[in-house]
This record gives structure tokens, C-alpha cells and sequence, in this order.
């Protein structure tokens, strides 16, 4: 059973992920993003992954301790709940770039392919899109000052 929740947590995720990366101005698209709800079947696999070895888990999080993980991970249900969570807070993380480049004017054509990353590596993905959100805030401030005072520049 746990190699099937294991399997279910993408699975659950996978559709909004599909929906941000292939259908990003559809207006449901940009609703089920906002929403914290997405990730509640995700979480509820979590919960059943992680009360088996809350012990093991707390020990692993509460005192961090390489060998404390390591016995984590040797255990099926530890390594489902801590992929649970990754996948919970990639999904997270995902939304709110996916929100804030509507917000800011990112074309979709980019923020594909760095959403595409964000799902496989997004502690790389993440930083990158930090920079580019940057980028284009300062563009927007820089053309609002223009257009406010247009004799300073």
C-alpha cells in the first residue's frame, strides 16, 4: 500500500501542474492556483505516510541528525511522507511563481519551462525565478517613474 500512495501524491499534484505550464490563461487555471486546497489530497497522504513513524519523524526533525534521517528514509512510510511533503511544498512553491508572474507580466513561454523545473529540482528553479521576478519588478518600476515624471529621465 505504501508504494501506491507513494505513487498518488504526483498524481494528485500532477493536474495543476498541467493546468499552470499548458493552460495558463485559462481562468480556472488562475483560481485553482490561488487556492491552498490544491495540496489537501497530498497532505492527507502525508498524514497517513508520516502517523506510522512519528516517532522516527519527530526525532528527525525536531533534533536534526543526518543518521536520524538516514533511519527515516530506510523506512517505507518515512520516505513516502518526506516525498509527500516535497511534493506538497513544490506544488506550493509552484502556485505562488505561477501567481506572481500573472501579476508581474511574465509571459507563459518562460514561466513553462520554469515551472517544468520547479516540479524535478525546485531549489534550482526557485532561485531563478527570484531573479527574473526581480528583473521584471524594476522594469515595472523603472516605466512607472517615466511615466509619472517623464522630465527626470
Amino acid at each position: 500500500m505504501t508504494g501506491a500512495l507513494f505513487e498518488i501524491t504526483f498524481w494528485l499534484a500532477a493536474p495543476f501542474w498541467l493546468l499552470m505550464i499548458f493552460a495558463p490563461t485559462w481562468r480556472p487555471t488562475a483560481r485553482l492556483a490561488a487556492s491552498p486546497w490544491t495540496i489537501s489530497g497530498v497532505l492527507v497522504i502525508y498524514a497517513v505516510m508520516a502517523v506510522p513513524v512519528f516517532p522516527e519523524l519527530w526525532t528527525a526533525v525536531s533534533s536534526p541528525d543526518i543518521d536520524a534521517f538516514r533511519e527515516l528514509t530506510v523506512r517505507a512510510n518515512g520516505a513516502g511522507a518526506l516525498w509527500a511533503q516535497v511534493i506538497a511544498w513544490d506544488l506550493l512553491i509552484g502556485q505562488w511563481m505561477f501567481l506572481e508572474a500573472r501579476r508581474l507580466g511574465i509571459r507563459p513561454l518562460v514561466m513553462g519551462p520554469l515551472l517544468a523545473l520547479t516540479i524535478l529540482l525546485s531549489p534550482f528553479a526557485l532561485p531563478v525565478f527570484l531573479v527574473l521576478r526581480a528583473v521584471k519588478a524594476r522594469a515595472a518600476t523603472t516605466a512607472t517613474d517615466r511615466a509619472v515624471h517623464p522630465l527626470s529621465y
